[in-house]
């Protein structure tokens, strides 16, 4: 296990893994890069912890003995909606991936790296919790959109038509493209910027997924904004 520095910086994880092995490597990895880390062995555990108190991310193993943990993620993002969500999985099925992907922020399948999990929670609390959103501006907009950044929800400026919720990812995501205006951005700027891969990854297709859940997810507030550049990447049209 190679740092020491503390990249957590105390911010807190939830743990929930089952494998009392498996929890106290994960324990001690993130506690030694700076993370409060706090472990449920299962959901009853887990719904309890989250009573009493907030968690900057949860770490949630898919298959647990009272449960699915993607349903306990489903229940997070609902109630606690800042709260980023990695899920842990031994399924690698495309399916899997792309159905936890659907409300969470990152996946890990097993057997991991620790220090993969350290990395992978640092990148999503990186481009969840920017360092740039300060009090002083809650609220970033272009054209007719408006985004909170307190809340993560994006509205029509005018206020004709109801919030929408979006995830972390997405909102990164679509923070990412507002900031950007009107032009084009290359799908390997968005890799690099929303989720912090230094290389570009040609086979990976998780920007097409999730400007696919943003597409869905504006539908309600007038026409399509995104716009597509077959072959270099996308963009945010004025709203109408």
């Amino acid at each position: 296990m190679s740092g020491g520095d503390e990249v957590g910086q105390g911010q807190s994880v939830l743990v929930v893994e089952d494998e009392p092995s498996i929890a106290d490597v994960l324990t001690i990895a993130l506690r030694y890069h700076g993370f409060e880390v706090v472990w449920a062995s299962c959901l009853l555990q887990a719904r309890a912890r989250i009573t009493e108190r907030r968690f900057d991310a949860a770490l949630l193993d898919v298959m647990l003995p009272d449960g699915d943990g993607r349903a306990f993620g489903r229940e997070l993002r609902a109630g606690y909606p800042e709260t980023a969500l990695v899920f842990v999985t031994a399924r690698d099925a495309p399916a899997e991936i792309v159905g936890a992907l659907g409300f969470g922020d990152d996946y890990i399948t097993k057997p991991f790296h620790i220090d993969e999990v350290v990395a992978r929670i640092t990148a999503v609390l990186r481009r969840t919790r920017p360092a740039d959103v300060l009090p002083e501006r809650p609220s970033l907009s272009y054209g007719g959109l408006e985004l909170d950044e307190t809340t993560y929800t994006v509205r029509r400026v005018d206020r004709t038509r109801g919030d929408v919720q979006l995830t972390p990812t997405e909102y990164a995501l679509l923070r990412f493209l507002v900031r950007n205006g009107g032009r084009i951005v290359p799908k390997e700027q968005l890799l690099r910027h929303v989720w912090q891969y230094e290389h570009h990854q040609p086979e990976s297709t998780v920007v097409e997924t999730y400007i696919s859940y943003l597409r869905r997810k504006l539908a309600p507030l007038g026409p399509s904004l995104i716009t597509t550049r077959r072959g270099v990447g996308y963009g945010l049209a004025a709203a109408t």
